[in-house]
């Protein structure tokens, strides 16, 4: 049976998940270190980890498999999903797959690498946009067909 696994901690297409997941009636695991809002909708299990690095991605990590969905900005806890067969979801809905994955990683770890070069370097990721809102919604309705299939 799909579930749909939520980096929590700063996602923001919560309540898109929930809506969309609500519809499809599969479970939605929301994790993270604390402070979230708990949902009221028997669906949604907030899982409360311990703080600490990483801890919340080893959850999900340990827990998705084939036929599940993660949510997630994380690329390594992406590629660790992919691995296990999972689908897997960034917040603008680009879907990250094993045909995909290893150039992402390469990406991030080449930013990571220019960052550490130049601590001048200022600036951050773009800005969330409702077009970024709409392709999350299409990509995960997407998903979640393929997962049912």
């Amino acid at each position: 049976m799909t579930a749909i696994y939520v980096d929590a901690d700063a996602c923001p297409v919560k309540a898109e998940v929930e809506r969309v997941g609500t519809r499809h009636k599969v479970t939605i695991y929301v994790v993270s270190n604390g402070g979230l809002r708990p949902s009221q909708n028997p669906l949604v299990e907030n899982v409360i980890v311990p703080e600490g690095p990483d801890v919340a991605d080893m959850w999900i990590a340990d827990r998705a498999k084939t036929g599940d969905v993660v949510i997630t900005g994380d690329i390594p806890l992406a590629a660790k999903c992919v691995e296990s067969g999972a689908r897997v979801l960034k917040h603008n809905g680009e879907a990250l797959t094993s045909a995909n994955i290893g150039n992402v990683l390469a990406t991030r770890d080449l930013m990571t690498d220019l960052r550490a070069a130049d601590p001048f370097r200022q600036g951050g990721g773009k800005g969330f946009t409702k077009a970024d809102r709409s392709r999350f919604l299409e990509a995960l309705e997407r998903e979640l067909r393929a997962a049912a299939r």
